[in-house]
C-alpha cells in the first residue's frame, strides 16, 4: 500500500499544506485561470518556431546563463530608460518571486500582502521557510495610502507583496499607496504587475517609481497579455545589486536555451501580440456591464477578469455553469465568484450560461 504523505518525513512548517491547483476539466468554454484565451497569431508562432528551431541545433550545450539577449528584449519592452541589468526572469512569475523570497525572506523572517490577494503568494512563503502576514483591505478591496503604510510599518515584515491590479479582486492600486509602502518598511516590496497591460492606457507604471529605490522591484510575467502561458515565462525590473542577490538562489542554467529563444521572438513582436488587449478588455467590459444587468455585483478591475459578488450559493452557481460546459472560478470569497474574459464566442457563451442558471444562483 502506497504511503501516505503525513507519513513521510516532511518539513513541519509544510505540513497540512496543500498544493496550488485551479480546476481543470476538458470544458468547452474555459474561464477560470486568467490565461489569454486567444491563440498566439500564425505569423508569430512561425517566426517562434523558427527560432526554436534554430536554439535547437546547439541544444547539446548550456544555455546562455545570464539569458542575456532575453534580458535586452524586456528592457526593451518595458522603456523607461531600464538595460538588461536591471532585469531577471525566469520560468514563469511565480519562480522570480520565489527567488525574491529565497534571497530576502527565508526562515525566521516574514512576507506580507493585503488579503484577499494573489494565493501563491503565502504558499511561495512557506515553502521557502518564511512566515506569512496578511494585512486587510477596505470593503471594495481598495488599499489606501495611510493604512497601507500603518499596516506594514506595524507588521515590520522583510518583503512585502503589492498585487496591482490585484489578483483576485482586479482592483486598481495607487502609486502613492506603493510608496507610502516603501517608506514604511527597510524591507523588500514586490510590486506584481502581472495584469498592468490591461489596466488603461494612460495609467503610470510603478517601473517609474525604480530610480533610487534600491529595494524595489516591479514583478510582470508573458503568461497574459502575451498569451504565453505554456511557455512559463516570468521577469522582473529592479536595482541591478537586487538582481545580484537573485543570482545567489537561482538554480545553474534555469531558463532553458528553448524558453529564451521562444520569449526573444515573441518579444519581437510586441505590437501584435498585444494588440489583442482591446479586444480583451473590451470582453471583460462587456462581462461587467451584462452581470450587473443580471443583478450581480461586479468589482472595478483593471485586469483579463471580473470578479462579481452578489451570488447566493457560488458552488451551486460555479456547478451549475460547469453543467452547461462553462468553467469559471470560486475563489474561495463569500457571495462571489470570478471569470476570466475570453473571446467574443466565449463571453457569449459564459454570459449565455449565467442567465440560464437563473433561480439557482
Amino acid at each position: 500500500m502506497s504511503p501516505r504523505l503525513e507519513d513521510l518525513p516532511l518539513r513541519d512548517d509544510l505540513r497540512g499544506m496543500t498544493p496550488y491547483g485551479a480546476p481543470q476539466a476538458p470544458l468547452p468554454i474555459a474561464l477560470n485561470v486568467n490565461e489569454n484565451t486567444h491563440p498566439v497569431p500564425q505569423d508569430v508562432a512561425d517566426d517562434i518556431m523558427d527560432s526554436i528551431a534554430l536554439a535547437l541545433r546547439d541544444v547539446n550545450r548550456y544555455p546562455d546563463r545570464e539569458f542575456t539577449a532575453l534580458r535586452e528584449g524586456f528592457a526593451d519592452y518595458l522603456g523607461h530608460g531600464l538595460t538588461r541589468e536591471q532585469i531577471w526572469a525566469a520560468n514563469g512569475s511565480n519562480e522570480v518571486l520565489q527567488h525574491v523570497l529565497q534571497a530576502f525572506a527565508g526562515p525566521g523572517r516574514t512576507a506580507f500582502g493585503f488579503a484577499p490577494t494573489y494565493s501563491m503568494y503565502p504558499l511561495l512563503t512557506r515553502a521557502t521557510g518564511a512566515s506569512w502576514l496578511a494585512g486587510t483591505r477596505a470593503s471594495d478591496y481598495s488599499v489606501d495610502a495611510s493604512d497601507a503604510a500603518a499596516q506594514v510599518a506595524d507588521a515590520a515584515p522583510d518583503v512585502v507583496f503589492l498585487c496591482a491590479p490585484n489578483n483576485p479582486t482586479g482592483t486598481p492600486l495607487g502609486l502613492d499607496v506603493i510608496e507610502a509602502v516603501y517608506d514604511a518598511t527597510d524591507g523588500v516590496v514586490v510590486v506584481d504587475e502581472a495584469y498592468f497591460e490591461f489596466a488603461p492606457r494612460d495609467e503610470r507604471s510603478a517601473l517609474t517609481l525604480l530610480p533610487n529605490r534600491e529595494r524595489l522591484v516591479v514583478s510582470r510575467t508573458m503568461s497574459k497579455a502575451f498569451a504565453f502561458a505554456g511557455a512559463r515565462v516570468g521577469y522582473l525590473a529592479a536595482d541591478p545589486t537586487l538582481i545580484d542577490a537573485l543570482r545567489l538562489v537561482r538554480l545553474p542554467y534555469h531558463l532553458s536555451a528553448l524558453t529564451q529563444a521562444a520569449a526573444s521572438a515573441a518579444l519581437r513582436h510586441a505590437p501584435t501580440m498585444l494588440r489583442m488587449v482591446d479586444e480583451i478588455v473590451a470582453q471583460r467590459d462587456r462581462i461587467s456591464a451584462t452581470v450587473e444587468a443580471l443583478g450581480y455585483t461586479p468589482h472595478e478591475t483593471w485586469t483579463n477578469f471580473v470578479l462579481f459578488g452578489g451570488v447566493a450559493d457560488p458552488a451551486t452557481t460555479w456547478q451549475a455553469l460547469y453543467d452547461r460546459g462553462v468553467l469559471i472560478r470560486d475563489v474561495g470569497i463569500p457571495n462571489h465568484l470570478r471569470v476570466t474574459a475570453g473571446t467574443e464566442e466565449e463571453t457569449t457563451a459564459f454570459l449565455d450560461a449565467l442567465a440560464s442558471v437563473g433561480s439557482t444562483s
